[in-house]
């Protein structure tokens, strides 16, 4: 199944993601962005058909479907017939639709076939595990579940929120490393970064209220490290300390 990321994280600066505005043949304006998830699925299954497409026109067809499906977003009025869509839009304006949305690029002065073009537009939803994106960005608080998390935000929003929230994170982490005296952004001579180690043996301190500085010790198996791993003290394991 095709998929490609929309938008520029280069211009994360300055926006989040492309968009332009298309004209109906009636003159309509309409602004087009990134396809939230929602409707992204809906059109990935309809992409999904070109694969199997035997000429261009079949292809084209294909692409005119996925066109309707991004309609329920930016104009629903016209997303309920292929036949409302073809006398709503022309090819280059479905072709502009289709870049913006879900960044599918057809150029009509390349040799290459309409059919490969769109297949070899992008990389697979296998190459992106979504649900586990979209749980860490979910823990936000923002959204009260996922279908409304995927009816907010397109995949350069999430892409951008996760990528603020892992920096956040690390940001934090780094402040609570510095209070130990490590250096988490320290590389070491293979180019790895150094800390991670020095980060798990604090975290380890803590949870054990002092009782061991090593990660591996199995008293550092304790509060949100415990409940992380799904047993730990107090969670089905029990120890006797022997120094008593």
């Amino acid at each position: 199944m095709g998929f490609v990321v929309c938008g520029k994280i280069d211009k994360m600066a300055t926006e989040v993601y492309n968009k332009s505005n298309i004209y109906l043949m009636d003159g309509t304006e309409i602004e087009i962005i990134p396809l939230k998830i929602k409707y992204l699925r809906e059109f990935m299954d309809a992409f999904d058909n070109v694969k199997n497409t035997k000429t261009d026109d079949d292809a084209i067809s294909v692409l005119v479907e996925c066109a309707r499906v991004c309609m329920k977003q930016y104009f629903p009025e016209i997303s309920k017939s292929i036949t409302d869509v073809e006398d709503k839009l022309d090819m280059p304006t479905i072709y502009k639709i289709l870049d913006i949305a879900a960044g599918i690029k057809i150029n009509t002065k390349l040799e290459n076939t309409v059919k490969n073009q769109a297949v070899e537009s992008g990389s697979t939803w296998d190459d992106l595990d979504l649900a586990k994106l979209e749980s860490e960005v979910f823990l936000l608080g923002i959204w009260k579940d996922y279908q409304e998390l995927e009816q907010s935000l397109s995949m350069p929003e999430l892409l951008a929120t996760l990528m603020i929230k892992r920096e956040l994170d690390h940001t934090e982490k780094k402040f609570l490393a510095a209070l130990q005296g490590v250096n988490l952004d320290e590389e070491s001579s293979d180019g790895k970064v150094r800390g991670q180690k020095e980060w798990e043996d604090m975290k380890a301190r803590v949870f054990s209220r002092g009782k061991t500085s090593d990660s591996n010790d199995v008293l550092s198996l304790q509060g949100p490290k415990a409940a992380k791993s799904g047993f730990g003290i107090g969670m089905g394991l029990d120890y006797e300390d022997l120094r008593k």
